[in-house]
Formats: structure tokens, C-alpha cells, sequence
């Protein structure tokens, strides 16, 4: 049977769910000395797992940073686990530039090599796991939203640790960029889709994939539903395809308000300028953060670039295309909204 706790407040009961790992796999820390379970007895703990291009990990980011300030005089120690998804997120130099980039100032365990992951039991970006005064895990949350339960239990743990500031009000955060709005879940017909081989579905493309080798790849006259393909000649690695001429496409037929995608600039840091078309035409109004209003843009980082976001929910099935115009760009998965 599992232990329970209940304070007054009118709090749930939070189960004593184990005895919380610790950070000792990381192989570097950010913003902070090296921290380890004894140094955080007495506080309250929240465990952020993320990765810097994941879009999920971007939208709870704002709320993250906001219990990081409200709560961090009443005995809140915010913790990232920055668990890298592409092998340019392992880059220490990558990290740091995004973790200043975001403006996030609390501690950022390095967990390259999934020791913290794997310790936590973890198998999710984002996830937020709430350890106790005690040392004792009582709650865990994968993926975005329930942002107002998650703070609650922030509180409670709070109050069971001796707070004197009993806060009940919650956060009101607002996001620049891709993290600016939750996904549109009830318009999204569109799964996450990798460009690499490992992990690439519906490609639509001939010929089929071509592993490690640069081939020339068309596409055919129609894309079902979900169905992407390339044009040009690419290199299709494990985890990303990589343009070996210039003026290669990328075509994905989606449904989704938002379309984002992991691009990196080619292998010396080059930019790379391309251009994007929502069926056929300039985006407008349905522009995302990082190109115009004509649908001009530049990959200049390894980083997910929010390249469509259209006004309001969108339930129609549209054909995103993008045409990079200089040659060594990557592009390593789709993600929608």
C-alpha cells in the first residue's frame, strides 16, 4: 500500500510514489555548482526533462520559468534535464546558447548520456516529476497542459515543507515566439514525422529512401494526407536529411494550425536561405515566427523553426512545401500544432 500525505487547504492526497533518484549521471551542470540529493533535502524539487527543439518542451517552458521565480524564495528548486533528441542537441555550446537564448537561469543538469533519464524511469519530453522536502516523489506529469494542477501540488508540497507564505494565486504566462500559444489540439491530423530513415514514415518520395547515399528524389503529382517527400538531390542519414545541391524541396501535405521544423545550417555554420509556400502561395497572415510575410527565411542555427502558424483553428488540409535555395541545410522532423 502506498503512503499518503494530506494537509489542510482542502489538498489532495499525494501518494509517496518512491524514494527520488538523484543527478549524479550528469555530465555537466549549467547555471549551478554540481547538485545531488542531500544538497536538496529540505527543499521542494521540480524535475523538468526537455530538449531545446522539442516544441512541447518550449511551451511549458514559460510556466517552468514562472514557478522558478514565484516559488524560489519559499523553498522551490527548479531542476532541468536537458536530454538530448538530435545528436546536435549533445553539443554543450548548442545548450548553452539556447538556455541563454530562453532565459533560463536555473540549474540545467547535461544528461547526454540518459543516466538521469534512465534513473527517473523516464521515457517523455517534457516531464515534470514533484519531490518533496523529504526527498519523496508525489507527482508526475508528461506532455503539455494541466500547467494549473501541477502548481497546486507546487503549493501543497510547499505547505507540507513549512512555508509561511501560503500563495494560492497562479501563474499567468505569456510566450514570445513558438512558445507564444498551446497546441491547437481539436485541428491537429498530423503526427510528429521524422526526415531520417530510423524514424521516417509516409515518405512519399522516389525512389524510396536511399540510406547514406546522395540520391535525386522527386515527388509525385499528389500527397495524400501526411504523405511528404523531398525533390533535389539529399542524403538521407539516420535522424536527418541533408541537401547536396542547391534549390532542393521539402512538400508535406498536414492538417494542423502550426508547422514547425528541426533544420540546421550546413556542417561549417553556413546559413542557408529558403522560402516557404502554403499551397502554392506566400504564407501572409499564416506566417509563423521565423520567415516573413513572403515566406523568406534563413537557417542560421540548429534549432526547430516555427514556420507556420495560421489565424485561429484550422481544420483544412493544406500543402506546406519549402525550397532551400543554398546547399548543406539538414532537416530533422516535423512537428505540429
Amino acid at each position: 500500500m502506498m503512503a499518503t500525505t494530506r494537509a489542510a487547504h482542502d489538498d489532495v492526497a499525494l501518494p509517496i510514489q518512491a524514494l527520488a533518484p538523484g543527478f549524479e549521471g550528469a555530465t555537466r551542470w549549467l547555471n549551478t555548482e554540481p547538485l545531488n540529493a542531500a544538497q536538496l533535502r529540505g527543499k521542494v524539487v521540480l524535475v523538468d526533462f526537455w530538449t531545446y527543439s522539442c516544441i512541447n518542451c518550449l511551451r511549458t517552458l514559460p510556466y517552468v520559468k514562472a514557478w522558478a521565480e514565484k516559488y524560489r524564495d519559499q523553498g522551490l528548486v527548479v531542476v532541468g534535464v536537458h536530454a538530448p533528441e538530435f545528436a546536435f542537441e549533445r553539443d554543450i555550446g548548442n545548450v548553452i546558447k539556447a538556455t541563454k537564448s530562453l532565459a533560463v537561469g536555473y540549474p540545467v543538469a547535461i544528461d547526454n548520456e540518459f543516466a538521469i533519464w534512465r534513473a527517473f524511469k523516464n521515457r517523455y519530453w517534457p516531464a515534470h516529476y514533484l519531490i518533496d522536502a523529504q526527498g519523496k516523489l508525489r507527482h508526475k506529469h508528461f506532455g503539455e497542459g494541466q500547467y494549473a494542477e501541477t502548481e497546486r501540488v507546487i503549493q501543497q508540497l510547499l505547505r507540507e515543507a513549512g512555508s509561511a507564505d501560503d500563495a494560492h494565486g497562479l501563474v499567468e504566462v505569456k510566450g514570445q515566439g513558438a512558445q507564444q500559444a498551446a497546441g491547437d489540439t481539436t485541428a491537429v491530423g498530423s503526427p510528429e514525422t521524422y526526415v531520417g530513415y530510423e524514424r521516417a514514415s509516409n515518405f512519399a518520395s522516389m525512389p524510396k529512401a536511399v540510406p547514406d547515399q546522395p540520391t535525386t528524389y522527386t515527388l509525385p503529382d499528389q500527397l495524400p494526407l501526411n504523405g511528404w517527400g523531398l525533390t533535389g538531390r539529399w542524403t538521407i542519414g539516420d535522424e536527418k536529411a541533408t541537401l547536396a545541391a542547391p534549390a532542393g524541396r521539402i512538400v508535406y501535405k498536414f492538417k494542423a494550425r502550426d508547422l514547425h521544423l528541426v533544420l540546421a545550417p550546413d556542417a561549417k555554420g553556413k546559413p542557408v536561405r529558403f522560402r516557404v509556400l502554403l499551397d502554392g502561395q506566400p504564407p501572409g497572415p499564416a506566417r509563423g515566427t521565423d520567415i516573413a510575410a513572403d515566406g523568406s527565411g534563413i537557417v542560421k542555427e540548429q534549432r526547430l523553426y516555427q514556420l507556420i502558424r495560421q489565424p485561429g483553428s484550422s481544420g483544412s488540409e493544406r500543402t506546406f512545401s519549402i525550397e532551400f535555395l543554398d546547399t548543406g541545410v539538414s532537416a530533422y522532423a516535423f512537428t505540429f500544432g
